[in-house]
């Protein structure tokens, strides 16, 4: 397990917050074609990219929001990089409505990682940060990332039509929105007032 700090434990998971060193990792992360392909057609994120903007946005993240960002995914047992979660406000400042993302290298794929730190992190949103509702995106054809959502407590929304300045395979069917609130995850849990 690398040495950022531990901000999460589930039964298989570990997620921590990035540290600098984790460059190679993400970098090898989002240079897996299929990984990509439902967000850049399976164009790879430049490594120049990664190390100015991306890790440094992740690290601004936690010391404005402390416990919203996004997190580090290792295997609990042997600490291998799965991947990362997103769990951060979509408003500057506000912490009410928060989205929900994650990006898993192929290894992971199929085994529950998403559902188990989905679940993790929509439960310690709404029960210890405050959260009042959970927001997430994917295009309308990526059926895996839409059924984590499903089982992670999210209902679907709507479908939307972005311009992007590149379309990918799939585009034209749009992107869909799911969220939950924290009463409807409550009233779904049994947990009242939790």
């Amino acid at each position: 397990m690398s040495d950022g700090g531990v901000f999460l434990v589930t039964g298989r998971l570990v997620l921590r917050r990035f540290t600098m060193g984790d460059v190679e990792r993400l970098v090898e992360l989002d240079g897996d074609p299929e990984v990509m392909r439902f967000l850049t057609g399976g164009r790879p994120s430049a490594r120049e990219w990664v190390e100015g903007e991306l890790l440094p946005q992740y690290l601004e993240h936690y010391r404005r929001y402390g416990d919203l960002g996004w997190w580090a995914a290792e295997e609990r047992v042997g600490g291998a990089f799965l991947g990362w979660f997103e769990f951060r406000p979509t408003r500057e400042g506000e912490r009410g409505e928060v989205e929900l993302g994650y990006r898993l290298r192929r290894a992971g794929w199929g085994r529950g990682y998403a559902t188990e730190g989905a679940r993790a992190l929509v439960r310690r949103g709404f029960v210890e940060s405050g959260v009042e509702r959970v927001v997430a995106y994917t295009m309308a054809v990526n059926a895996g990332s839409r059924r984590v959502m499903e089982k992670s407590g999210l209902s679907y929304v709507r479908t939307f039509h972005e311009d992007y300045p590149e379309m990918i395979a799939g585009s034209e069917h749009g992107e869909v929105e799911y969220a939950v609130t924290a009463g409807e995850w409550r009233a779904r849990s049994g947990i009242l007032g939790a």
